[in-house]
């Protein structure tokens, strides 16, 4: 059987084999993540022997073409792009709930205000289970099926515990998830429920759920699904071609990523690398990563050393799918920004709140953490780091009904602190009182119910 790829370590650069490559994906001799490597890969495949790069003209069709057919794999957004992720042998092992194919939205308003030209949002939250965590989670899952696993793990700050624990499901696994106690949303945390996950909320941090579930597949035969898994970001990248796909293969000039365990930016990073090295396209968008202020290790490693050391922090905030202060895969975030000269923000609490209700208010909606990428935007904008005709491309990793108290706590006024709150500019503080609509509790006779409808006529919109 012909090796369709290789597994490299991105510290030391030793190859493993599938079936030789630790429990927890980490290095045995320098502690690095493992990336996984094909013939059209940057940086090449050493004895590739007789596997080729495919034809990009080919590519293209095929990939169109196979959206018109009736079989699963090919009505996954992330399968139909197989060709590029080889890591599955027999496609009988493949476990898929159609997801990917999402929608690329424009955000006029939030342009308009904005002063610019073109904003557009890749919603990932529109995938079977509401998150940008279903991609990798297909592939990595497949194989674990493929390789004959019959329980896999994850910790979780809630959306990666729903995906995993939809595709174990589908495919008949076990699974189990770690999940801090009370820090978490409820609607995440119902998902794996649903689903049939053992669910262990522990008296910890994600961190520290973390270190528990390495100890665990170290000494069990458990598939490790969370994104050190190099299989996962393979799906990962797959939003990378889809959103090429939806812009005609012209490529924007920015894209926008959420920064929490930080592998989702290296993943779309190697998507359109494989784009660039295939010739599908001449170059790569700028990818910058945005944090919460109270979640920023990334950002303050970019400011204090260029990122090269990082100091995890005591993650504080309510953008819960990314309050992680100890991310895994920093260095694969860090060589990302390198790579195509992104940069790393961070941004308030009110600047969150502000920026999750302006795309709620577009009729999109989207998880408090997918917000973070208009809120960095906007200083991106603001010091001409992103230009008014140039394109720029926010990654929603998540669905807004994933956190419906941190909508319904805003719109009341109860969200933010009176701290937090006189942070905010006099524009912004325009800005909230415009766009936060509590329920209006009437009495149930047409006369109240008029004049309220006749006073809301009166606002100009």
């Amino acid at each position: 059987m012909i090796s369709t790829h290789q597994i490299r370590c991105t510290g030391c650069a030793a190859s493993v084999s599938g079936d030789r490559i630790p429990a927890n994906f980490r290095c045995a001799d320098c502690g690095s993540l493992f990336e996984i490597v094909y013939p059209w890969s940057v940086g090449g495949l050493a004895g590739a022997g007789a596997v080729s790069a495919p034809n990009p003209s080919a590519l293209r069709w095929l990939w169109q073409e196979r959206r018109t057919s009736s079989l699963a794999i090919d009505q996954s957004g992330v399968w139909r792009f197989r060709d590029l992720l080889p890591i599955v042998q027999n496609t009988d092992h493949i476990t898929t709930l159609r997801e990917g194919n999402t929608p690329l939205y424009d955000l006029p308003r939030a342009a308009k205000a904005l002063g610019i030209h073109w904003i557009l949002a890749k919603h990932q939250g529109m995938n079977p289970t509401g998150s940008f965590k279903d991609t990798g989670m297909t592939a990595a899952l497949s194989v674990a099926v493929e390789r004959g696993f019959q329980w896999v793990a994850c910790a979780s700050t809630g959306n990666t515990s729903a995906a995993m624990a939809a595709y174990a499901a589908r495919a008949g696994l076990r699974s189990i998830v770690f999940i801090p106690e009370g820090k978490i949303a409820w609607g995440k945390l119902s998902q794996s429920m649903d689903y049939g996950a053992l669910t262990v909320q522990l008296r910890t941090d994600f961190d520290g759920c973390v270190k528990m579930v390495n100890e665990l597949v170290m000494t069990h035969p458990i598939y490790l699904l969370n994104s050190v898994n190099p299989y996962r970001l393979e799906g990962q990248k797959t939003p990378a071609f889809e959103l090429l796909e939806q812009m005609d293969w012209q490529v924007p000039e920015h894209v926008i990523v959420p920064g929490g365990n930080l592998a989702n930016s290296s993943a779309l990073a190697k998507g359109f690398a494989e784009m660039k090295q295939l010739g599908m396209i001449a170059r790569m968008p700028r990818i910058s990563i945005i944090q919460a202020a109270g979640a920023n290790p990334l950002y303050r490693s970019m400011q204090e050393n260029g990122g090269t050391e990082l100091t995890p922090v005591k993650a504080d905030t309510r953008a819960t799918a990314i309050r992680i202060g100890d991310p895994a895969s920093w260095r694969k975030a860090v060589a990302a920004l390198q790579s195509t000269g992104g940069w790393c923000e961070e941004v308030s609490e009110q600047e969150i709140a502000l920026a999750k209700a302006q795309i709620g208010a577009e009729g999109i909606g989207c998880e408090p953490a997918s917000a973070v990428t208009l809120a960095g935007l906007k200083k991106l904008v603001a010091d001409g780091r992103v230009g008014t005709e140039e394109r720029a491309v926010l990654i929603l990793t998540g669905l807004n009904l994933k956190d419906s108290d941190y909508t319904i706590k805003y719109h009341r006024g109860e969200l933010l602190t009176v701290e937090e709150e006189a942070e905010a500019s006099v524009s912004e503080r325009a800005m909230h009182s415009q766009l936060r609509k509590p329920p209006v509790v009437l009495d149930a006779n047409l006369d109240s119910i008029l004049r309220t409808l006749d006073e809301q006529m009166a606002v100009p919109v």
